[in-house]
């Protein structure tokens, strides 16, 4: 793609979602279309987004359960980039309308104190750099059809990053944990809909480890001369399948000894 493409794409993705009407597959677009042209594509729209008016304030990164990336035949997470509009308060209720078809996920959220970056990072660095440790809910959205009408063809990867990595919204528990507080591979959520039990899982299920998550993105960013800021908040990647909400859904999810967090849609 070229970099035209590229900023055609991202204003693709833009309408999508200032109209609520989704675009077509950028992967039938643009054929031979890579992942660094979808990373590309993601900068141009979250430029875009930053131009209108809106505000860092970290990362999600995706695809980090095996079974995820099985069914995407990939070998490596994602990751996009969280924008201040996209957080919610604990326990809020999302306007009808605000999504196209929203799904959330549970997850553990990193919040940093100091900068994270570069190819040496370790484990230990990202706990030193983290302030807290949170629950979590993502909210996802798909500004991309999710099969086209006419092939029957489904959403590739390179549809998903060009689409900020699905990002939507965040939304943070009231706990504060330390980040070795806790054995963060054993720390779970039961996830609940309508009262309703619909997911299990546990941290084990991001990478065998969230703080890995972390590093990865870290290590990541490295290459294209980023990083991880202080007061970021990370989210290290979902250990439950995604749960659809339609309007009427309430989601809550119950962390045990590490906390609870939970969002509504009208």
């Amino acid at each position: 793609m070229t970099p035209e493409q590229h900023h055609e794409a991202a204003d693709r993705l833009f309408k999508a979602e200032q109209t609520g009407q989704q675009c077509g597959l950028l992967s039938l677009a643009y054929s031979g279309m890579t992942l660094d042209d979808a990373y590309a594509v993601q900068q141009a729209l979250i430029r875009q987004k930053l131009a209108s008016g809106r505000r860092k304030i970290g990362w999600k990164i995706g695809l980090t359960s095996r079974a995820m990336q099985q069914a995407l035949n990939i070998t490596t997470p994602d990751s996009g980039v969280l924008l201040d509009d996209m957080a919610f308060e604990n326990g809020a209720t999302v306007p009808e309308g605000r999504f196209i078809q929203p799904r959330v996920e549970a997850e553990i959220a990193f919040v940093m104190r100091s900068p994270l970056a570069g190819a040496e990072c370790t484990r230990e660095d990202v706990l030193s750099a983290t302030d807290y440790v949170a629950p979590s809910l993502e909210i996802l959205d798909t500004r991309i059809l999710r099969a086209d009408p006419a092939t029957g063809q489904a959403r590739i990867i390179t549809d998903t990053i060009s689409d900020n990595a699905a990002n939507a919204g965040v939304v943070l528990g009231a706990e504060r944990n330390a980040a070795d507080a806790h054995d963060l591979r054993w720390t779970g959520a039961i996830t609940s809909r309508n009262g309703m039990v619909e997911e299990t899982g546990l941290g084990a299920g991001v990478l065998n480890d969230p703080v890995t998550s972390v590093l990865w993105l870290a290590r990541r960013m490295a290459e294209y001369g980023q990083q991880i800021e202080a007061g970021d908040i990370v989210l290290s990647g979902s250990f439950i399948r995604p749960i659809e909400c339609p309007p009427g859904t309430e989601i809550a999810a119950d962390f045990g000894p590490f906390g609870s967090v939970s969002i509504n849609f009208a």
